[in-house]
């Protein structure tokens, strides 16, 4: 009578302190509905899991138990046209024995995509790089492509609904640029909640993921040859003005015209005692006198009076020296002309 009862308090403390385990499911890449009841804990027992669709009547079994620990914690089972059947109730079903868990679960929003495949990045002839991805049901689906460039902080940039290419303006080769992608349905066929998992990353530039070593050593000598530019620079302007050859060299100096007020004054007393004699000639130049003489033909000689003369002409005599300070009348003589008359 004793065991009875014992037995009978322990079978009721267990189902008064066991918890109903809760269901939650999501559709799979479009291809599966996965649902799970082990959120709250490892349960204790393995349950039986069956569901439908609204426009179905009948529990279908679970295709495929996912276990944890020796325990079912969920379950998988295909569906053909989950993207479209999301859009109706689905309802599961737990059962232990006398124990039965129902619950009904609205997929429209609950969609979780596989990540993108076939990544590739290349250099166009326009000069830019271009990503490129495959992802199903293209039409239906946004994506994210987060980028960073040599190791630096990462940036998310949102790409439209159905677009499966990304644009790097005009990169730099020498950098190393990172990408991946991760994909969810958008508003037109039913936005989910659920973002894929990251893809793999890709990498693009003259770097690769072997050189973080050397750039991290380029890093640290950086600001030592800022350093030294900066000590070089010093001395070099040190020396360009201490060194008067250098300076001279280098930095012509452009004489600057200035008057010198004594000069000045000397010249000016010295311009006082210009006067008109000043200016007057202190030379002598000889004077020159010219006769001139008159030839008679014979037959001028015997028009007039029969007459007839020689005449040399043009004689000069330069023999006289007047002095320029005693000016005298300087009038040629008069001419004289002889004449020989033969009768």
């Amino acid at each position: 009578m004793m065991a009875a009862t014992l037995f009978l308090l322990l079978f009721l403390t267990e189902h008064a302190f066991t918890k109903e385990p809760d269901v939650s499911c999501f559709v799979d890449h479009v291809k599966h509905i996965k649902c799970f009841w082990g959120d709250q804990g490892i349960p204790d027992v393995n349950y039986t899991f069956s569901s439908r669709f609204s426009n179905n009547k009948e529990f279908m079994s679970c295709d495929t138990y996912l276990p944890e620990n020796g325990r079912t914690i969920g379950c998988k089972q295909p569906c053909d046209n989950a993207s479209s059947q999301r859009f109706s109730t689905f309802f599961t079903k737990l059962v232990y024995g006398n124990q039965t868990v129902e619950a009904k679960h609205d997929l429209r929003n609950r969609v979780l995509l596989h990540p993108p495949v076939n990544l590739t990045i290349q250099k166009e002839s326009d000069s830019n790089v271009w990503l490129y991805w495959n992802q199903t049901m293209r039409g239906c689906v946004e994506s994210e492509v987060c980028s960073r460039i040599n190791d630096n902080k990462w940036e998310t940039s949102k790409i439209s609904t159905g677009m499966q290419s990304f644009c790097i303006n005009l990169p730099n080769s020498k950098y190393r640029y990172e990408l991946k992608v991760r994909s969810k349905f958008g508003s037109s066929c039913g936005e989910s909640i659920f973002w894929s998992n990251w893809s793999e990353p890709v990498v693009w530039g003259s770097n690769n993921s072997t050189d973080t070593s050397q750039a991290s050593s380029m890093s640290v000598l950086t600001p030592v040859l800022y350093v030294v530019g900066a000590i070089t620079l010093i001395i070099l302007v040190l020396m360009l003005l201490h060194c008067e050859r250098l300076r001279v060299i280098l930095i012509p100096v452009v004489p600057k015209p200035s008057l010198i007020d004594q000069d000045m004054e000397n010249w000016l007393q010295s311009s006082k005692g210009l006067n008109s004699e000043s200016f007057k000639a202190n030379y002598n130049e000889r004077a020159c006198t010219v006769r001139e003489y008159c030839q008679v033909t014979q037959f001028d000689s015997e028009s007039s009076d029969g007459s007839a003369c020689s005449v040399t002409t043009f004689q000069t005599d330069c023999s006289v020296s007047i002095p320029a300070n005693k000016p005298e009348d300087l009038s040629p003589p008069s001419s004289s002309s002889t004449s020989t008359v033969t009768v």
